[in-house]
């Protein structure tokens, strides 16, 4: 594989109290853990929310690319939300996630975003790297 883009991030701390930054400081945010996972709730963000907006961007790009190849262009208010579930496997061995990701384009049937998504979880990386590790619901909405 060709490498176009690498990413580089840093965390220190941890879940609770942590703070992670990337290499450029676009981003820069304090962690921390959500009451429900027996944290603080403090004011800091979590590895489950990054994720979500990671996968929830990607995605939608990859709707959009998926469009394109048919020569059409997705509404500018088009979107994808996604919902990153986090608990303990089955196995009893560690923790595991599942994803929700929800598309809504205005004009387009709800079959249309479903066969849509389908084709863009073939191209979307976060798909990809994800395929038969973790639960992945596709919801045209």
């Amino acid at each position: 594989m060709e490498i176009l883009y690498t990413a580089h991030a840093t965390a220190t701390g941890g879940r609770e109290d942590g703070h992670s930054r990337t290499d450029d400081g676009k981003v820069d945010v304090k962690l921390s853990t959500p009451r429900e996972m027996g944290g603080s709730g403090g004011a800091g963000t979590n590895p489950e929310q990054l994720f979500a907006t990671g996968y929830s961007a990607c995605f939608l790009g990859a709707m959009k690319a998926a469009a394109g190849k048919d020569h059409k262009k997705l509404p500018d208010d088009s979107s994808v939300s996604a919902d990153v579930g986090f608990g303990k496997r089955d196995d009893g061995e560690g923790f595991g996630l599942k994803v929700t990701l929800t598309a809504r384009v205005p004009g387009m049937s709800a079959e249309e975003v479903r066969g849509l998504m389908d084709r863009a979880h073939v191209i979307c990386p976060y798909s990809h790297a994800t395929m038969g590790n973790i639960e992945v619901n596709l919801v045209a909405g």
